[in-house]
């Protein structure tokens, strides 16, 4: 398919949770393919339908350069481990700006695959903070919302410093 262009912050999109995927079919497939190709375009960890601009609850994530990429569609939290790790998060939405989340360590994530069969998986470390992170995202929940009040504004100045530098846009 093809890389399509991401939707940036503020758009209030970003903000609105995305509803259920109801038909599993052709156009989905397509959906999916279009936001693995734009991971790999822009070098993100994971894309969602929002940061398309499209409305599904469907994600796609690439925990690093040499994993491949996982499709969870519907996807949701069903535990979450009391202890927690710290790993810095961004996103392609806010580029050149990430900040220290501390997350669940391990998660157990409900989802269904592009034939919409039903599936459960566990995951831990780096790949539970960004399931956790694309379902905050699928949810309506922006990143620096999980952030202090003082961090959230830190990071919002950063954003709006690199915004306001003349030259080519940042990726």
């Amino acid at each position: 398919m093809a890389a399509r262009p991401l939707l940036r912050y503020p758009d209030p999109r970003l903000r609105t949770p995305a509803p259920p995927v109801l038909a599993f079919d052709a156009g989905l497939r397509a959906l999916a393919d279009d936001l693995l190709d734009t991971l790999r375009a822009v070098a993100a960890l994971g894309l969602t339908g929002p940061h398309l601009g499209v409305p599904a609850r469907l994600t796609v994530i690439r925990a690093g350069p040499d994993l491949p990429a996982a499709t969870y569609v519907n996807p949701e939290l069903a535990w979450a481990s009391p202890e927690t790790a710290r790993h810095r998060e961004g996103s392609v939405a806010m580029p050149g700006v990430d900040e220290e989340m501390v997350r669940p360590a391990r998660v157990r994530v409900r989802y269904r695959a592009l034939d919409g069969s039903a599936h459960e998986a566990e995951a831990s470390g780096f790949l539970a903070a960004c399931l956790q992170h694309e379902i905050d995202q699928l949810d309506g929940i922006f990143w620096i919302e999980r952030l202090s009040r003082l961090r959230r504004e830190r990071v919002l100045k950063r954003f709006a410093r690199l915004r306001a530098v003349p030259g080519p846009p940042r990726a």
